[in-house]
């Protein structure tokens, strides 16, 4: 490209695309005269006569037609290309990485809500348990599930994770006609095992003093809401979250497993992003709005439980557990 005078090859596709010099030259805001000399360079570089001069009209010769549709289509490229990136640089935007669930069961419910009360902006969700690298990608923002501490970002807590084994009403009634005894329950049960939790099934049945002559899985899933899923249609008993499917408890969907056994507390959804995001009037704006949808929901949901006759046991994260053993 270095033997290409790229100045003249513009000078030349403006002149043919507009028709004359003279147009061309009111394009690129300098004189025809300028716009000719640049053209008889461009002549001399390629050592052939781009245009034939016939009644003061230019016409193309074969090699400068050659040249022209292969300049023209490379110009258009670019204009295409500045264009789309300064609209691009223009569009008010926001980039929000959310875990899959949490995506599609908690925040998709609502961000319409928030979009209509900022209809300026633009925003986009990726939802993946991939954390954000805010250095290299252009991310202003995640919803993280986890247990905090990740240096060098702020971190806010927004809502407590609330977990305890759950399943349909029809499926209750099922484990209830085999046995009386919820341990005996347990051992009869189909549990299901959502992977990517912090807190399973090994961590919860060994926090409240259980043991199960064989642990196992007849569904495992990398995804809470497919757990919940199943455990709706009747397929088991879910170690999950309360955040996730309020909804279906409100709707008698899901049931608790077992009163008796404490509802699991601990902070595990959090706001995280460089602080210089913070400058961002949207960041600000979307964590104000996220922090009271959170606690809104979180005291929906501990009300309800309550309703429905469960006890919590806070925890600083699962691996902090001090829960009772069944019967005491």
């Amino acid at each position: 490209m270095r033997d290409i005078n790229l100045k003249a090859t513009e000078y030349f596709e403006a002149v043919v695309r507009l028709g004359t010099v003279t147009k061309a030259a009111e394009e690129l805001g300098i004189s025809p005269s300028a716009v000719s000399q640049q053209i008889r360079l461009l002549e001399t570089q390629f050592g052939v006569r781009l245009f034939r001069r016939e009644k003061q009209r230019l016409i193309l010769t074969l090699d400068g037609d050659r040249l022209f549709q292969t300049a023209t289509h490379a110009f258009a490229a670019m204009r295409n290309a500045r264009s789309a990136i300064i609209q691009q640089r223009n569009v008010r935007s926001l980039t929000i990485r959310v875990s899959p669930s949490f995506g599609v069961r908690w925040l998709g419910p609502r961000i319409a809500h928030f979009a209509s009360e900022n209809p300026e902006w633009n925003i986009r969700i990726d939802a993946t348990p991939d954390f954000s690298a805010f250095d290299t990608e252009a991310v202003d923002l995640d919803l993280r599930y986890g247990l905090g501490g990740w240096p060098g970002l702020a971190v806010t807590r927004v809502m407590n994770d609330l977990v305890l084994p759950l399943c349909s009403p029809e499926y209750l009634k099922e484990l209830q006609r085999h046995s009386d005894d919820p341990i005996a329950q347990l051992g009869a049960a189909r549990l299901i095992d959502s992977v990517k939790t912090l807190y399973r099934w090994d961590l919860w049945l060994a926090s409240n003093r259980i043991e199960l002559p064989d642990l196992s899985y007849q569904f495992r899933f990398d995804r809470s809401s497919m757990a919940i899923e199943m455990a709706k249609q009747g397929g088991g008993l879910a170690l999950d979250s309360v955040n996730l499917c309020l909804p279906e408890l409100q709707r008698g969907e899901l049931v608790p497993f077992c009163t008796g056994f404490p509802v699991i507390d601990f902070a595990a959804y959090w706001f995280v992003c460089p602080p210089r995001h913070f400058s961002r009037r949207i960041v600000n704006r979307f964590s104000q709005w996220l922090i009271e949808e959170c606690r809104a929901h979180e005291l929906k949901a501990r009300a309800l439980l309550e309703a429905l006759g469960c006890r919590f046991q806070a925890q600083s994260g699962p691996g902090l557990i001090d829960v009772k053993p069944w019967g005491l």
